[in-house]
């Protein structure tokens, strides 16, 4: 299980542009570093990211080699009602982790 921050408001006013701010620590390995034994060390970074609001997708993006070590993602919405946003990332090897935020508009 990897550890993530999630910044998003607790609550906000209908119509409002929210800042949400996400960070999640994973030991990334790009498949290009040699090991110990000189052979390529097995890739392994998280793939994508989604941030559904209410179930509806309001951001999602797709992670590459060069992605940093902790993926540091900021992006917007606007609060459209209560509600729950609900933070999704994959990656190799099966990896998942999901987030859970809820917030309040009024």
């Amino acid at each position: 299980m990897a550890r993530t921050l999630i910044n998003a408001p607790a609550s906000a006013r209908r119509g409002d542009i929210i800042e949400i701010r996400t960070l999640i620590a994973h030991p990334m390995e790009t498949g290009f570093r040699p090991g110990p034994d000189g052979k390529l060390l097995p890739r392994d970074i998280i793939r994508s990211f989604s941030c559904r609001y209410d179930n509806e997708l309001v951001f999602s993006m797709e992670l590459h080699s060069a992605i940093a070590a902790n993926p540091y993602i900021t992006f917007h919405t606007v609060a459209t009602a209560s509600g729950t946003l609900h933070f999704s990332w994959e990656g190799d090897n099966g990896f998942a982790q999901s987030e859970i935020h809820n917030i309040v508009v009024t």
